[in-house]
C-alpha cells in the first residue's frame, strides 16, 4: 500500500485513491469547489513521488515544473511525499479597495494586489479569505481601463466565502492565488464575427471584461448580449449606457425561468461565421449550448464557462 507523507505526517492509502479525499480524510482541509480541475482551489505540491494525474494540461507547464498539482485530479499510485497550499506564503496580499451592493444580492468587490500582476479579461482569480476558504470567481476587470481587480460575488446563498464576503469592507485584506485561464476569450481577429454573448446571474462578470474588450478593440461586427436573472440585472444601468454609446451593441435583460425558455427558443443566428460566448450555471450553459447547436452554430465556434458549486456552500 502507498505511503503518503504531509507536512510531516505519514500514513498508507489504498493504492488508486484519490489525493484529495485522502488528504481531507486526514485532517488537512484542502479546499475545493469543482472536483473537476476547474477551480483550481486544491493545489498540493509534490516533493517526492508522482501522482497518477487525470488532468495534466489544467496546470500551465511552469507550475507543473514547479511541483504543483490538482489534489482532485491525482490518483495515488506510489510513496508520495506532498506539501498542502500556504495562502499565507504563496498567494499574494490584496487589498480591498472598494465594495458595492448591486441588485442587494451580488457584491462588487475591487481588489488592488499588493504585487503587481498581468491579466487578460476573462481568467479566473482564486480568493482566500482570513479563515482559509478559498473560491474562484471570474474576473469582470477590464485590464488598463479598471482599478486593480474586479469580482462579483454572489451572496443570495449561504456559503463559507461568501457569508465572509459579506462583512467585507475598504482596507480589508484578502489573499490571491494564482490567475488561470476560463473557457472564455476575445480573439482580435474575431472583428467582422457576430458575437452572442449569454451570461445567466453572475455569469455575466467575465463577459462584462470581455465585451468591454471587445468594443475597445474596436469590434465592428454586432454584439448581442442577453443576461438573464431572477430579478433585474445587476448591471442594467452599466449595460445600458454601454448600448446607447455603441450602435453595434443590442442588451437585452430577461427576468425569470419563463422568460429565459422563451428568450432560448427564440434564438437565431445572425450568421454561419457568428462566436457565442455563454457562462452560468451548468443547467444554463447545457441549455444555452443545446439551442445553439440545433440553431446552427458549429461547435468550435462556441466558448463556455461553467460555474461549478459544492452544494452546501457559494
Amino acid at each position: 500500500m502507498p505511503e503518503i507523507t504531509c507536512n510531516d505526517r505519514h500514513w498508507t492509502v489504498r493504492a488508486g485513491s484519490n489525493l484529495l479525499d485522502e488528504l481531507n480524510a486526514a485532517g488537512f482541509a484542502v479546499p475545493f469547489s469543482c472536483r473537476a480541475g476547474s477551480c483550481q482551489a486544491c493545489l498540493v505540491r509534490c516533493i517526492e513521488g508522482e501522482p497518477l494525474d487525470a488532468r495534466p494540461e489544467a496546470l500551465p507547464a511552469t507550475r507543473r515544473a514547479q511541483g504543483w498539482r490538482l489534489a482532485c485530479q491525482c490518483r495515488i499510485v506510489s510513496d508520495l511525499h506532498v506539501a498542502t497550499y500556504d495562502p499565507a506564503r504563496e498567494a499574494i496580499p490584496a487589498d480591498v479597495h472598494a465594495v458595492e451592493w448591486l441588485a442587494g444580492q451580488v457584491l462588487r468587490l475591487q481588489l488592488i494586489p499588493q504585487r503587481p500582476i498581468r491579466y487578460r479579461a476573462g481568467q479566473h482569480a482564486l480568493l482566500w479569505n482570513a479563515a482559509g476558504v478559498a473560491r474562484p470567481y471570474s474576473l469582470a476587470s477590464l485590464p488598463g481601463e479598471d482599478v486593480g481587480l474586479e469580482l462579483h460575488i454572489d451572496c443570495s446563498r449561504p456559503g463559507a466565502f461568501a457569508d465572509s464576503a459579506r462583512a467585507l469592507r475598504t482596507g480589508d485584506q484578502l489573499r490571491l492565488g494564482a490567475l488561470h485561464e476560463g473557457g472564455l476569450y476575445y480573439e482580435p481577429d474575431w472583428q467582422s464575427r457576430p458575437l452572442l454573448m449569454l451570461a445567466a446571474g453572475t455569469g455575466l462578470a467575465p463577459l462584462w471584461g470581455l465585451l468591454r474588450e471587445a468594443l475597445r478593440q474596436g469590434h465592428e461586427a454586432p454584439i448581442r448580449l442577453i443576461h438573464v436573472a431572477s430579478g433585474e440585472s445587476y448591471l442594467r444601468a452599466a449595460l445600458e449606457q454601454l448600448a446607447a454609446r455603441h450602435g453595434t451593441l443590442d442588451v437585452e435583460l430577461v427576468q425569470g425561468q419563463a422568460s429565459m425558455e422563451a428568450c432560448l427558443r427564440s434564438l437565431r443566428l445572425r450568421s454561419r461565421q457568428e462566436v457565442a460566448l455563454v457562462c452560468g450555471r451548468e443547467a444554463f450553459v447545457e441549455a444555452s449550448s443545446r439551442r445553439l447547436f440545433l440553431a446552427g452554430l458549429p461547435r468550435g465556434q462556441l466558448l463556455s464557462d461553467t460555474f461549478v458549486s459544492r452544494h452546501t456552500d457559494d
